[in-house]
């Protein structure tokens, strides 16, 4: 009995040191709990950086012009001066053709042009003896005529209508004689004409470059029988092909998507791998049109190529900024949230609560949008599942780590090697 009677006494000594024991751990407990009911939030800050769209073109480098040179007369190759690779200036002679028959005309004409002067000579000596004649006539008949009215009856009726006949009939050898100068003067000059279109034919047989270029392509060699270009017969082969390779026409195929972009005065960056060499051109022409089967449009750029180190049919890789901004607000594009037609995203405060706010974006690329208002530097957006946090829950907010810049890169069309068939054939 009495070993009972002490053992509720050692309960009832060691029951109130326990109760604080006790109390301490069920206090201790909820902070436990309530960190572990606020749900965490991956968050990013708002930066300031550049956000552009390149689009990556292959282009294609062709001549700024070709030219098959034919010759205006038909003959015979008597000398061809130049070969595939040779610079060439404008009007040097290429070729010299052999037409027989051309010199026999020329020296035709020429012979009918000088008898076309004596004509005129004589005609003008003509002239000068009609009108002597007339003189003299016209002063008899002036004579007999004063004296018949001075004394009446003293020269003969007959006589003095002989003189007025001879008179008329000189006056108009004079006109005969001027009528027959006028036509020699006419016969002069279509002689002449005749003699400069037998030269210049003759000229002809002299082939000369139209424009300074290469020689990409030669079709004749000497002794060939070489027909006229005046026609259409596109059989006829050329005697050469000229290039005009110092200046270069750079095509390249931009996509329907990005005409949108294309301007004239852009800033292209070009990288010809060849050559291991980038320059800088800008867009010259396009073609405003978009092509039906491979939905691009042609654009070229003039490339400077005095050096001629740049080969016609070369490739490059051409990078156009089609749209950029620099620095601006970004944000990821994973913080966007349509509701409605309205942009949204969810903030985290200064206390850790979401709020949720409208924002208005401007260029997007694939990762990041321009932030034209709504947010600040600095501020934090969630990013990603966004519809588990409601207006001014408490979260913890965890930072991921985002880029400030990008640069969206773009591939554009493949090339119409169709486009110039031209190029294509010279080699």
């Amino acid at each position: 009995m009495r070993k009972r009677s002490l053992s509720l006494f050692a309960m009832g000594l060691t029951l109130p040191a326990l109760l604080p024991v006790i109390s301490c751990s069920s206090h201790s407990a909820d902070p436990a709990e309530e960190s572990a009911s606020v749900p965490s939030a991956s968050v990013a800050r708002v930066q300031r950086g550049d956000i552009s769209h390149m689009l990556s073109l292959a282009g294609q480098f062709q001549p700024y012009q070709v030219v098959d040179v034919h010759p205006k007369v038909s003959g015979f190759m008597k000398k061809i001066n130049v070969d595939i690779g040779d610079k060439v200036r404008k009007g040097e002679v290429l070729a010299v053709l052999e037409v027989p028959e051309l010199q026999a005309q020329l020296e035709a004409s020429a012979f009918d042009m000088a008898q076309a002067r004596a004509e005129i000579t004589r005609a003008q000596h003509e002239i000068r003896r009609a009108e002597a004649v007339h003189a003299a006539e016209h002063l008899n008949y002036q004579r007999l005529l004063d004296t018949s009215k001075a004394q009446p009856g003293l020269v003969a009726q007959q006589e003095l209508d002989d003189a007025q006949s001879k008179d008329l009939s000189s006056a108009s050898q004079v006109d005969a004689a001027k009528a027959a100068a006028d036509a020699a003067q006419q016969h002069a000059e279509s002689a002449h004409a005749n003699n400069e279109r037998e030269q210049a034919i003759q000229d002809y047989t002299h082939v000369v470059a139209p424009i300074d270029g290469v020689v990409v392509w030669r079709y004749a060699d000497t002794g060939a029988l070489i027909q006229s270009g005046t026609n259409s017969n596109q059989q006829d082969l050329p005697i050469v092909r000229l290039a005009q390779s110092t200046l270069l026409r750079l095509r390249m195929p931009v996509p329907e998507d990005d005409v949108q972009y294309i301007h004239e005065g852009d800033t292209i960056r070009i990288r010809i791998d060849a050559l291991s060499r980038s320059i800088t051109g800008k867009i010259v022409r396009f073609t405003r049109n978009v092509n039906f089967e491979t939905r691009t449009m042609e654009t070229e750029v003039d490339v400077d190529n005095r050096d001629l180190s740049i080969a016609p049919g070369m490739y490059a890789n051409a990078r156009l900024a089609m749209a950029s901004v620099h620095d601006v607000l970004t944000l990821p594009v994973e913080a966007l949230v349509i509701h409605g037609s309205q942009q949204m995203v969810y903030v985290v405060d200064a206390q850790n609560r979401v709020r949720i706010r409208p924002v208005v974006v401007g260029l997007q690329a694939s990762k990041l949008a321009e932030v034209k208002s709504g947010l600040e530097e600095g501020d934090r957006v969630i990013v990603g599942g966004q519809d588990k946090y409601s207006d001014g829950e408490q979260v913890t907010s965890v930072l991921v780590p985002s880029q400030a810049s990008e640069e969206q890169k773009e591939s554009g069309g493949v090339i119409d090697m169709k486009a110039d068939d031209s190029n294509g054939g010279a080699q």
